[in-house]
């Protein structure tokens, strides 16, 4: 597998706790923010999201600022979860 620049999104799997994912979640954000520059890639956020796989929570890296959304999503329903996540690829945070 091969990774180009510049990586945007991270999704961090954990089986049933997100908070337990959230510090590493952020830290392979922060990895690629990293990459990104070293590729000459550098883009404004990193977004991210830790999933046990029916509950989600969401977050951002901008410059060395992490922000973390509160609210926990579920599955069902997968609309909002989509949503967020066609969000984050069109890049409009």
């Amino acid at each position: 597998m091969i990774i180009e620049a510049p990586a945007v999104i991270i999704v961090e799997a954990k089986k049933a706790d997100l908070k337990s994912g959230v510090g590493q979640c952020v830290a392979e954000m922060v990895a690629a923010q990293k990459f990104n520059q070293e590729n000459n890639a550098p883009i404004r956020t990193i977004y991210g999201s830790v999933s046990s796989g029916t509950a989600w929570k969401f977050m951002k890296l901008e410059g060395q600022t992490v922000t973390i959304d509160l609210i926990d999503y579920s599955l069902p329903p997968v609309e909002p979860i989509l949503g967020i996540l066609v969000w984050m690829v069109k890049g409009e945070g």
